[in-house]
C-alpha cells in the first residue's frame, strides 16, 4: 500500500507517551489542542524542534524530530496546508481523527534527530 514519509517535531514530553505505545502511535491531543499536524519536510521539523522546544519549558528544554510512514488514502481527505515559507508544509488532521491516522502509521515512529540547548 501506498504510503508518504512524515516528520513531527515533539519536546520530551509527547516523546515518553509515544515510547510508552511502543512508538507505534502518537498521544490524544490537550482539550485545547484542536488539530494534530505532521510535516512534510525534516528541515522543518528541525526548526521548530531546534528553534522552538528547546526553548519551551514544556518540551523539557528538548526537540525531537520523528519520522514515520502514513497511508496515502488517509491522508488524500487532509489538505496540505501551507502556514509560512514553502517549506512550512503540514497536514492538519483533526483530534477527533487522531486515533485513525495512528492506525494507518505503517511500521512505527522514529526519532531521526535530538535538540538540546
Amino acid at each position: 500500500q501506498d504510503t508518504v514519509l512524515l516528520f513531527r517535531p515533539v519536546g520530551q514530553a509527547e516523546m515518553d507517551l509515544i515510547e510508552n505505545t511502543g512508538c507505534r502511535e502518537f498521544p490524544p491531543r490537550l482539550p485545547n489542542q484542536l488539530i494534530f499536524y505532521p510535516v512534510l519536510s525534516k528541515s522543518y521539523a528541525e526548526q521548530i524542534a531546534r528553534d522552538w522546544n528547546t526553548k519551551d519549558p514544556q518540551s523539557g528544554y528538548t526537540g525531537y524530530v520523528t519520522q514515520f510512514r502514513v497511508r496515502i488514502d488517509f491522508l488524500e481527505r487532509c489538505p496540505v496546508q501551507t502556514v509560512g515559507g514553502s517549506d512550512h508544509q503540514e497536514y492538519w488532521i483533526p483530534a477527533e481523527d487522531l486515533a485513525e491516522f495512528n492506525e494507518n502509521i505503517v511500521g512505527g515512529i522514529s526519532v531521526i534527530e535530538q535538540f538540546k540547548p
